[in-house]
């Protein structure tokens, strides 16, 4: 098969406007898709991989109502936040959770298995996703950090305050919504915390604290294949400026240039986990210092290309193509 006739995978939610403008930007490059969620797998998408018939990798064909891929054939896999498989409502508990993990994992190592471009691997994805693990790597990378404690234990709570001596945040070590017992949704934002209210229901659960560290403007730092788009986020109201996802309409949107430091440690950070792709946000400070938060390897960028213009569907379109080969 000529290489401009091998698909690019999309996996992802059917509702997903990132994945869109890949889909469109592969399209008007005449590059072959097939798009699914892996929530259709296997009631309405078809696996049949086979190893050991065409060389050292996995072949077959992985179809639904509208494309077939085969599996030796695909150049590329933009996995992005997908579903889990669903299984039908008539097989029996505790069989239905077997056959969902079976399909789950079948599904996932197949493809994972593939010796293709990724974005990104979900193996990779789900080591890069680890909170604490990236304030390690992204010191090691030559990036700012803030101070930071993670514990359940009340009195290293209070202690952590007093050498710190300044506003403290706290914030999720795992991201995520809570339902509520409305049927909605809540996220658990960043938030300012006083070591005065500190309690012994510290010792529930763990907990996030972090420096607050003073804030000229942020930056939503999206990360392809080495290159960098940089959206400058300027809160408005204090609810934007402790975390700007509580109130998008209270901030000022631009784009940044990323200094030769800053973007070198970038690139190290991405490379100790072997992703291309990554969402960081940063603060940089009234001394234009830039400080590290976190880096989401699954993040929105979306809203990033549409307030600020920056290619970033381009790019990922370049990547998955293989327009730099």
């Amino acid at each position: 098969m000529s290489s401009a006739a091998r698909p690019v995978l999309v996996v992802a939610e059917k509702l997903d406007a990132a994945a869109d403008m890949v889909v469109d930007q592969l399209n008007q490059r005449d590059v072959p898709v097939m798009r699914f969620d892996a929530a259709s797998f296997p009631q309405h998408v078809t696996l049949s991989a086979e190893h050991g018939h065409t060389g050292p990798g996995w072949g077959g064909v992985i179809e639904d109502e509208f494309r077939t891929a085969r599996l030796e054939d695909i150049r590329a896999v933009y996995y992005r936040r997908p579903g889990r498989p669903q299984i039908v409502d008539t097989v029996p508990e505790p069989f239905r959770t077997w056959a969902q993990n079976q399909a789950d994992c079948a599904l996932l190592n197949v493809l994972a298995a593939l010796p293709v471009r990724w974005i990104n691997n979900p193996h990779l994805d789900r080591i890069a996703a680890h909170k604490p693990q990236q304030l390690v790597a992204a010191t090691r990378a030559g990036l700012r950090v803030p101070r930071s404690l993670i514990t359940n234990d009340p009195e290293a709570a209070r202690e952590f305050a007093k050498r710190l001596d300044g506003p403290m945040i706290s914030k999720p070590v795992l991201g995520g919504r809570l339902p509520t017992r409305e049927g909605r949704s809540l996220m658990v934002a960043t938030h300012k915390v006083d070591a005065a209210d500190f309690d012994d229901t510290i010792g529930l659960t763990a907990h996030y604290f972090q420096e607050d560290i003073p804030k000229a403007y942020e930056v939503r730092l999206v990360v392809v294949d080495g290159n960098l788009f940089a959206a400058k986020l300027t809160g408005t109201s204090d609810k934007a400026r402790t975390d700007w996802r509580t109130d998008y309409e209270h901030i000022d949107y631009d784009t940044t240039t990323v200094p030769d430091h800053v973007a070198t440690a970038v690139r190290r950070f991405m490379a100790s986990y072997g992703i291309v792709f990554g969402s960081m946000d940063f603060a940089v400070t009234p001394d234009d210092d830039w400080v590290f938060f976190e880096n989401n390897p699954a993040g929105t960028w979306a809203w990033v290309e549409n307030h600020s213009g920056l290619p970033i569907a381009a790019a990922h379109a370049d990547y998955l193509q293989g327009a730099n080969e």
